[in-house]
């Protein structure tokens, strides 16, 4: 017999539970790329939009895999649910499988990006940089969706903090090593403080060449390893293999396969197209305005990251608990935890949105490079404070689609949001774009 539904109080109790660490370790990535964008600020202005467009042409191809990857966490939910959690570990495996799949068809990609970048009109030092940067992250694809994919595994289980202690160990080492690459044994910026004079002396210690900004995606590279390492070793470890029969279901299997390439088409066509179309905002249409433009639009978007992030880390635990209830024969507890978790996605998206039009100036100069001329800056807070607003306008709208995507996946439909976003941002965001 179905249990009644919990008071509120231990609903937000057990939502907070879950999407604490959930919003912390899908966070992790976007952290990453926030402390390689503030190095290489340090480089100069031009290196930030370069990051931003080679970081973002990374980004769009693993996001079709991301939403396919994400539909592990409803099938291992659900499995637990309904009482069944040894069931999950095969489909955590043969996501590994697919992450791996993927990585290999993105390699021809990687070499087209200098012509994309050239085609795109963008500067041709910048868009050099881009394109290396870009494919950089491109070869440790297999690593960074293998991450995820074991990682849907525990927010299914509803273990996320195994996750969380991963992803923080890797932004430390992301710190750390992007650090020690980007200047190595060569001079360090002297308003790093006491985190440049300590990576400084370890460059001068290891006789490592300054790589400059792609030392940064080698740093992202090595701490994804670090970051995949962690939960695996747990996924492998005697007590998960005993309990749920981890190491016994590693071969491919068609039928795990095939449900997650049929429940997660959708997620994968929706945050793919959303990607390609922002990219075509922000690599043509943006970055085409000149460098200025592109640093300016990639310092707002990276802020942007950090808002909606945490929402998607909310999103991927609503997926998690409406799973859950639904395959305890339980829709009622289930629509009430996702309308729970609209509100306080709402509540955070909002706050990011005053905080944006609040201190839109102090935002832009964190990332503007204190060697920058009057004029040059002055422009980019111009530009970046401008973009900032309009953030600010739609994040309210955001954070109800984010949420309301997850809870629909943890119900186990995808197609509908799936064609909503897909129509709504070539309309909006391409056509829109090309209109203003």
């Amino acid at each position: 017999m179905s249990s009644p539904p919990d008071q509120p109080r231990s609903a937000l109790r057990e939502l907070l539970v879950i999407a604490g660490p959930t919003v912390a370790t899908m966070t992790s990535y976007t952290v990453m790329t926030f402390t390689d964008k503030w190095l290489v600020s340090h480089l100069g202005a031009s290196f930030v939009g370069a990051q931003g467009n080679g970081g973002l042409a990374a980004w769009v191809p693993q996001s079709v895999a991301m939403g396919v990857l994400q539909v592990i966490n409803t099938y291992v939910s659900q499995n637990m649910g309904a009482g069944r959690a040894q069931r999950g570990a095969a489909y955590a495996w043969n996501g590994v499988w697919i992450a791996w799949i993927f990585a290999v068809l993105f390699i021809p990609y990687s070499f087209a990006l200098p012509w994309i970048f050239a085609e795109a009109g963008i500067e041709h030092e910048q868009a050099g940089l881009a394109a290396s940067y870009g494919q950089v992250l491109l070869f440790g694809a297999s690593l960074n969706l293998s991450t995820r994919a074991i990682s849907q595994f525990f927010y299914g289980m509803h273990k996320a903090n195994v996750v969380l202690v991963a992803g923080v160990t890797a932004n430390i080492v992301n710190l750390f090593a992007s650090g020690i690459l980007v200047f190595g044994n060569g001079p360090v910026p002297a308003d790093l403080g006491l985190f440049g004079r300590a990576i400084g002396e370890i460059g001068q210690w290891l006789a490592i060449k300054p790589q400059g900004m792609i030392g940064s995606g080698y740093g992202t590279v090595l701490a994804t390893l670090v970051e995949l390492a962690i939960p695996l070793a747990l996924f492998l470890s005697p007590k998960f293999n005993r309990l749920y029969k981890t190491r016994g279901a590693w071969r491919p299997s068609w039928p795990h396969i095939r449900d997650l390439f049929k429940t997660g088409w959708p997620g994968g066509l929706m945050f793919g197209n959303e990607m390609v179309c922002w990219g075509f905002f922000m690599v043509y249409l943006v970055s085409g305005f000149g460098a200025q433009h592109a640093s300016a639009g990639w310092i707002a978007h990276q802020y942007m990251s950090l808002s909606f992030m945490p929402s998607v880390g909310l999103s991927v635990a609503c997926t998690a608990i409406v799973g859950k209830y639904m395959g305890a024969k339980q829709p009622h507890v289930a629509a009430s935890r996702a309308w729970l978790s609209v509100k306080l996605a709402m509540v955070y998206m909002g706050l990011c949105g005053v905080v944006f039009v609040v201190f839109r100036r102090e935002l832009v100069e964190f990332f503007v490079d204190p060697a920058t001329t009057a004029a040059d800056r002055d422009q980019l807070i111009r530009l970046g404070g401008q973009m900032l607003i309009a953030t600010a306008c739609f994040q309210l709208f955001d954070a109800v689609a984010m949420v309301l995507s997850g809870a629909l996946r943890g119900a186990g439909d995808t197609i509908f949001p799936g064609i909503a976003t897909v129509i709504s941002s070539w309309v909006v965001i391409v056509g829109g774009g090309l209109f203003m």
